[in-house]
């Protein structure tokens, strides 16, 4: 660099390359070169400029702070060699112009070197007043610490606002890399994150990046997004298996990177690479990336990033860790739990895009509602472990069977539905629906296993197509349901499209519907009304001439007299909780009227009182039942309860509690409908019931039928056997009569003894002598 030779006695002096100095900088080149040490510890330096000659004199602090050697340069951009190009530009204009009108100087640069990477600079010039002055001087100050502050709380700010805001971290994290770069002098920065994989072993790859587009960086990037590291593997794998930030001051010959080839083609040096990492609320670290950046100059650790690293590793992973939840909300909501297929909200919302895509571009589409044939008994035998076996294993078949582009949906409990829209086929949209329908079908046969045992289901599916048979989702739905329901009421196990000929079955179906709401709110009314009463039915001893037993049978008079059988509203009853408070009532009155039977002179005559499925959900029903007696100061062993045999397996450790503790107060509990559920005799062994009752369709073909003799008669030996008192029900002719008499049925019921009858009736006809 240049040395400056002493001053000459008369205007001019001299610099090294014999270019004259003119008089107005010679005083200033005097001073310029004698150490100031108030400069250096004030961090400050003097500048003069001739705006006439373009010449420029340093201070010694001056010099050193820009990082040249010399004291006096010919031209400004001679003297600012270190400077960013947009800043000299810059101060070049504010020097020239400001000087020319004699006003004063203030302007910010940066300046870049090999030792010390970017600093910030503030020019400031004393006032001038008078275009005399020929030469302009003032003061450069250091600002970086300051500079540092504000970019870091910048910085922070701005990554702050992208990362908050974004729906994807891609989106963001590119921004912020480009953020870093610009702001603190980086050319090239990349986002690593984790590469999804089947496998157990985890890679990352280049997600994001952004470079200077100043500099030829396209061998490097390319180096980058084409490779994977494995955990440990690489610099960025290193850091990622640490979680230790990592300087490369060298990248043509650090250990272990494995991009210096395409580094050194773009001119990179060196770098800094820093772990994305957030700890869970369970105290677990977790990372999901890493971030590195490279610069084109040899780059030292006092640079800036080390110092906002933590900071933006941070930002990332919580908005890494944000958009993980929000996905694990998005899949709650749009999944189903059990089967993991579109749930009944999600499918249709995208059936009613479907709708609004086609109305647009006019295309037609297929809905095809599937309906599980027989689940239900499934779920009674098996449990409802067995049900969800079959409902998974059923989804993922209709998963496999769907062509591409279509969606398979659980609309709840056994439904399903697949949204067909045809993609780029030449086959008509009804022979892919009928042949998605018949593969449906087979699918739904496969029998599904479970606990070594076989289940067998079938499927019923209603088809219904856009436009022809609606342009909205309800209408779409509706048809393809009424589809449906015309299959289940024809046999089942097949398929149909919704058609003019099903618009009447749908009408029915409405009307049904319509009925069922009107009546659930007619039997609200009737508990207020009292508008229930009960009959009682006798039930004898073998010989029929010992009345044992009564069993209560709830009957609803309407107010203009009709009576409705309970086969008609009890199914209603029964979907809601209406049925528990008409069962407390039954159960209430049964017991004032056993009562009454007793002080009649009917002093052992039990009462048989049906309970309904929910009610034996209740825990606290032996409770209720315990208070009950009380207040009609009936025995509990003078009550019996009746359950019907698929009660038994549904939630079976909760019924068989609560019936466990009836009969722990003294309550006996019938079960009904004997024979005709799923209950191995294994199960119906451990069960703490007091008698069974044989159902009416094996009684009405005795004594003529040879399949229900030797079923009565297996009965009646194996209530002997288990010391269960045994009743037959629906006796209605004396050839049953007979026969169960001959082989020692212990209990007859039917209007061949006895028809249901109002309680004054019962006490009139059977009252003892």
């Amino acid at each position: 660099m240049h040395e400056l030779s002493p001053l000459a006695p008369f205007g001019l002096a001299k610099a090294p390359n014999n270019t004259l100095v003119t008089p107005s900088l010679r005083t200033a080149l005097s001073e310029a070169v004698v150490p100031d040490f108030v400069e250096q510890a004030a961090s400050f330096g003097r500048w003069w400029y001739d705006f006439r000659t373009d010449q420029v004199v340093l201070s010694s602090n001056a010099a050193s702070m820009l990082g040249v050697q010399s004291r006096w340069y010919p031209t400004l951009k001679s003297c600012f060699i270190h400077i960013l190009r947009d800043d000299l530009s810059m101060l070049e204009e504010t020097l020239k112009s400001e000087s020319a009108e004699g006003g004063s100087v203030e302007c910010e640069f940066r300046v870049v070197n090999e030792i010390h990477g970017m600093h910030w600079f503030s020019l400031i010039s004393s006032p001038q007043s008078a275009r005399k002055h020929a030469v302009r001087s003032g003061l450069i100050l250091e600002t970086t610490a300051a500079k540092h502050t504000a970019v870091r709380e910048r910085l922070s700010f701005e990554s702050t606002q992208f990362l908050l805001r974004t729906d994807t971290l891609g989106n963001a994290v590119t921004k912020v890399i480009k953020l870093v770069c610009e702001n603190l002098g980086w050319e090239w920065g990349a986002y690593w994150a984790v590469e999804p994989s089947a496998t157990a072993l985890q890679e990352l790859s280049c997600k994001h990046f952004w470079h200077d587009p100043a500099y030829s960086l396209d061998i490097f990037t390319a180096d980058s997004v084409t490779m994977r590291m494995a955990a440990g593997v690489g610099a960025v794998g290193q850091v990622w298996q640490t979680g230790e930030a990592r300087w490369i001051e060298n990248l043509g010959s650090a250990p272990g990177f494995l991009r210096s080839n395409g580094a050194a083609n773009s001119g990179l040096q060196s770098g800094y690479v820093f772990p994305v990492v957030y700890v869970t609320d369970d105290g677990h670290r977790h990372s999901p990336g890493v971030l590195e950046f490279y610069s084109r100059l040899s780059r030292q650790r006092d640079a800036q990033l080390p110092i906002l690293s933590a900071t933006i590793g941070v930002l990332i992973a919580q908005t890494a860790q944000r958009l993980e939840q929000q996905e694990t909300i998005r899949q709650l909501a749009q999944i189903d739990g059990l089967t993991e297929l579109a749930n009944r909200t999600y499918f249709y919302h995208m059936l009613d895009l479907a709708c609004e895509n086609s109305t647009a571009s006019t295309k037609s589409f297929g809905l095809i509602f599937i309906d599980l044939d027989r689940f239900k008994p499934v779920n009674d035998a098996f449990g409802h472990e067995a049900g969800n076996v079959v409902l998974r294993e059923f989804a993922q078949r209709l998963q496999a069977l769907a062509p591409i582009g279509s969606y398979v949906g659980r609309l709840g409990g056994d439904e399903f539905a697949i949204l067909l829209i045809p993609q780029n086929t030449t086959l008509p949209l009804g022979e892919q629906l009928n042949t998605v329908a018949a593969n449906v079908l087979r699918a739904a046969r496969i029998p599904f296993l479970f606990d070594g045992n076989d289940m067998t289901v079938s499927a019923s599916v209603g088809i219904s197509v856009f436009p022809e048979n609606g342009m909205t989702s309800p209408e779409l739905l509706r048809g393809a349901d009424t589809a449906m329901y015309r299959i289940k009421k024809n046999g089942r196990n097949a398929h149909s499209f919704f058609s003019d000929s099903t618009s009447h079955t749908l009408a029915v179906q409405q009307s049904d519907v319509a009925q069922r709401m009107t009546m659930e709110a007619e039997l609200h009314q009737a508990l207020t009304d009292n508008a229930f009463f009960l009959e009682y039915q006798p039930i004898f001893n073998g010989n029929g001439e010992h009345m044992h037993a009564v069993e209560a049978l709830i009957r609803w008079r309407r107010a203009n007299g009709d009576i409705v059988s309970p086969e008609i509203f009890i199914p209603i009853a029964e979907q809601s909780t209406l049925i528990i408070n008409i069962g407390r009532w039954v159960l209430r009155r049964a017991c004032a009227d056993l009562a009454h039977l007793h002080r009649s002179g009917f002093s052992h005559l039990e009462m048989h009182v049906n309970t309904a499925p929910p009610e034996f959900m209740i825990a606290d029903l032996p409770g209720e039942v315990s208070a009950i007696l009380r207040e009609s100061g009936i025995s509990p062993h003078h009550l019996c309860l009746e359950l019907t045999e698929g009660m038994l397996v549904h939630q079976p450790d909760k019924v068989i509690s609560v019936m466990q503790a009836l009969r722990e107060l003294g309550v006996g509990i019938s079960l009904d409908d004997f024979g005709v559920g799923y209950s191995s005799l294994s199960r119906v062994k451990r069960l703490p019931i007091s008698s069974v009752k044989i159902d009416r369709s094996f009684v009405r073909g005795l004594p003529h039928v040879t399949e229900d003799k030797a079923i009565v008669r297996a009965m009646i030996e194996l209530g002997r056997h288990m010391n269960l008192r045994v009743i037959a029900e629906g006796v209605e002719t004396d050839e049953q009569l007979d026969f169960l008499r001959q082989h020692g049925c212990n209990l007859i019921q039917g209007y061949i003894l006895g028809r249901p009858m109002s309680l004054d009736a019962l006490i009139a006809l059977h009252r003892p002598r």
